[in-house]
């Protein structure tokens, strides 16, 4: 019979601790167990690429909490994307609230006055990024400058939207 290696012996050693931790996590005691048997194939995987590790215990705890982590993490995206078919049952009109619209469309009323007002480059340089995604270097070669130039063009740019926007829409 082949000796166990030292992670998985500490893992046995230390099972029931590891378990109690996990549960307290977790608040569950089969989603633990779940947790504890995959950070025994983790450290299955740690052994067989003979890594050294200094505090077994420690290593072991470390690795069952990142795994529970995770799995708290999955379970809570799943949830959000599942979620309680009965919990959704008020129908809500998608559109916004007319004051809404009009409070935007303000705002957009500004912000192209401030557009306006800007260079030819700095405007374009803002708009190609903002609007079509291109990157500086892009924007760059369309505009025939130095990506630090598109840099200082969108910079620019931003700042006077902002301050104009703070000035003409309080």
């Amino acid at each position: 019979m082949l000796p166990i290696p030292s992670l998985l012996r500490s893992f046995q050693e230390h099972y029931d601790d590891l378990l109690k931790f996990l549960t307290r996590r977790m608040n569950d005691r089969q989603r633990a167990a779940d947790v504890a048997q995959d950070t025994y194939l983790k450290l299955l995987k740690v052994e067989q690429q003979a890594l050294e590790v200094q505090n077994d215990r420690r290593f072991i705890f470390r690795v069952a909490g990142n795994l529970a982590i995770d799995t708290l993490r999955r379970e809570q995206r799943q949830g959000a994307t599942l979620g309680d078919p009965l919990e959704h049952v008020e129908v809500v009109d998608p559109a916004p609230a007319p004051e809404a619209v009009l409070l935007a469309k303000e705002r957009l009323e500004v912000l192209d006055q401030a557009l306006q007002q800007l260079s030819d480059n700095a405007r374009q340089a803002l708009l190609l990024n903002r609007l079509e995604g291109l990157t500086q270097a892009q924007i760059a070669v369309r505009l025939g400058v130095s990506e630090s130039m598109v840099a200082k063009y969108i910079g620019q740019a931003l700042r006077h939207c902002r301050d104009w926007l703070q000035q003409h829409h309080e």
